[in-house]
Formats: structure tokens, C-alpha cells, sequence
């Protein structure tokens, strides 16, 4: 046999076992990387276990869900008043829906006058975000008893009922800058300004509180349960 032909095999069979080698470590090391990551979503799925199962996470989810509870049965009794709904009312109503609630808006108004038709866009507008208060409206020209009892002179003519009783008023525009174009958070603004929505501002504020802490509360036994994980390691 020619040498350098037994040389050339020779050094095909050496290269062919190289390359067969290396095929082999490569699909080692694929499997060892499926394991890796097979390994590593198991890990997480039993985390994800764990923080489930922790006491502590379920007591505060528990007693965020009985909070949020407490607040729809209060929304919904609070509808059942006549609160969320920007309403008429006639003058007959008037006194049973102004003691019938703790804290009432209500806005005495003449129908072809366009401040008042401003008045009611922004009422309208504020009736949904403040549950606690009922916001009604009256024609000043079907309620003169009232009308001359409130000693109500300039239209429009919001009035701020807390238990049934007149504490203050907003007349016309002079408080909103005199201008037609006023933003109905500006109306807002002045509205929370009134002794009126001091309970209510607070209520909201609370509430806002316990939400914070919720959230708070529920990364940091999260955090901490991570942490104790990586400690355990």
C-alpha cells in the first residue's frame, strides 16, 4: 500500500473522531442546558408555591378582599339614597332629600339662564367622584318657598347641606374667577375647600392610605420571601 495514501486515511480517521467528539460534547452541552432551565422553571414554580401559600400574603389579601367588599355594599346603599346620579327634584322632595343624607349639594337653577347650564356640566361632572356626597338640582321658579326661606337672591345658587342644614353656599361665579370658562376642577377645588367635605376628604384620603399600604404591604412580604429563598441557599 502506498505510505502516503495509509498516511492521508489515517489522518481522515483522526479528523472524524475529532469531529464526532465534538459533536458529542456539544449535545452534552445542549442537554445540560435544558436541565439548567428545566431546573431553574421548577425552582421558580416552587417559589411561586411558597409565596402563595405564606399566611401572612393570604391574611392581607384576605382582608383587602373584606375591605373591598365593605366598599361596594356602602356604594350601593349609597346609590340606593339617590348619591352618584345628578338629579331634579321637585319642591316637594326637597326637604326629605336634603335630611336624607349627611352631606348633599344641591343647585338651585332657572332654566334659560346659561350660568346655570354651566353650573350643571360641572355638577354633573363631579356627581360620580364623590359618592359620599349627593348632588341634586332644584328649578328655582317651581320651589319659592324655598327660594325665599334660603334667601336665595342671584342664580345659580349651590347650596352645601350637611344633616339637613344650610352651612354654606356658592352664588353665581365670584368664587370660580367671574369667568364662564372656569374647569370643572376648579369648582372642585373650592367645593373641598367648604367645611362641607372636610369628613368626606378625609374618608377619601383613608382610603387611598389603605391602598398604599395594600400594595406596600404585599411587595414587602414578597421581598421577604425572596430574600429568605436566596438566604437558604
Amino acid at each position: 500500500m502506498d505510505p502516503d495514501s495509509v498516511k492521508s486515511t489515517l489522518s481522515n480517521l483522526a479528523f472524524g473522531n475529532v469531529m464526532a467528539a465534538a459533536a458529542r460534547d456539544y449535545q452534552k452541552e445542549l442537554m445540560g442546558q435544558e436541565k439548567a432551565q428545566a431546573s431553574a422553571t421548577a425552582n421558580e414554580e416552587v417559589d411561586l408555591d411558597d409565596l402563595m401559600d405564606d399566611p401572612e400574603l393570604e391574611k392581607l389579601h384576605a382582608d383587602r378582599i373584606a375591605s373591598l367588599k365593605k366598599e361596594a355594599e356602602k356604594r350601593q346603599e349609597l346609590k340606593r339614597q339617590g348619591h352618584g346620579e345628578y338629579r331634579e327634584i321637585t319642591e316637594g322632595d326637597f326637604l326629605g332629600e336634603v335630611t336624607g343624607g349627611e352631606t348633599v349639594v344641591c343647585h338651585f337653577y332657572h332654566r334659560e339662564f346659561y350660568r346655570c347650564k354651566i353650573m350643571d356640566k360641572h355638577l354633573k361632572s363631579l356627581t360620580p367622584k364623590h359618592m359620599e356626597t349627593k348632588f341634586i338640582k332644584v328649578d328655582a321658579e317651581n320651589a319659592p318657598f324655598f327660594v325665599a326661606k334660603l334667601a336665595i337672591k342671584t342664580l345659580p345658587c349651590v347650596i352645601f347641606f350637611r344633616n339637613g342644614i344650610a352651612i354654606d353656599r356658592l352664588v353665581g361665579f365670584q368664587d370660580l374667577g367671574g369667568k364662564d370658562d372656569f374647569a370643572t376642577k376648579t369648582l372642585e377645588l373650592m367645593a373641598v375647600s367648604k367645611p362641607l367635605f372636610a369628613g368626606m376628604i378625609k374618608e377619601n384620603k383613608e382610603e387611598e392610605d389603605e391602598d398604599d399600604d395594600y400594595h406596600e404591604n404585599k411587595h414587602r412580604i414578597v421581598r421577604s420571601s425572596v430574600n429568605a429563598d436566596s438566604d437558604s441557599d
